[in-house]
């Protein structure tokens, strides 16, 4: 199974490829990319929503996941950037549809506790399993990469945990 995290953000959108084989005598995680999609504070709402369009499209062209994983909305605070960020994730969420993908959506805690085992874990805690987990020699930048990473993580353990109930 390959998984495309998306860590949506209205300066960075997070993104990471992770593959699994639940076939293995014992499935491990490989990491196959990362990055960011990086939007210039210079330029309209539209125009930044339309290159996250794109980049996304051609990037989940590119690595064919069979799933794309997305954090859930957040409430916060300032009505004004939920808002933004919501505009993103429904740009991000229409390229996975585009490209006839499923979309499943988690919970910061959920993510946080699928990878750190703690849902209140600190950004650096994440970064830090992230890199564990994938045994890279260190943490993705920027850490809108790792977040997407930690997204992909846990919809591949939420998968593990299901294909073991079947069986």
């Amino acid at each position: 199974m390959r998984v495309f995290g998306i860590d949506c953000g209205t300066e960075f959108t997070g993104y990471g490829v992770v593959e699994v084989d639940f076939d293995a005598r014992t499935p491990k995680l490989r990491y196959l990319h990362a990055g960011a999609v990086k939007l210039a504070k210079k330029d309209s709402t539209a125009q930044r929503l339309a290159q996250v369009y794109a980049e996304l499209s051609a990037l989940l062209a590119l690595w064919e996941p069979e799933m794309v994983a997305i954090e859930e909305v957040f409430f916060s605070a300032n009505a004004k950037s939920a808002l933004k960020l919501g505009q993103v994730r429904g740009v991000a969420m229409l390229a996975a549809a585009n490209c006839g993908l499923t979309v499943a959506e988690y919970a910061p805690l959920s993510i946080k506790s699928a990878v750190v085992g703690y849902g209140l874990a600190a950004k650096e805690q994440v970064q830090f399993m992230v890199a564990r987990l994938l045994e890279l020699d260190v943490a993705p930048k920027p850490a809108d990469a790792a977040d997407a990473l930690a997204i992909a993580i846990c919809h591949i353990h939420h998968a593990q945990t299901a294909e073991a109930l079947r069986r």
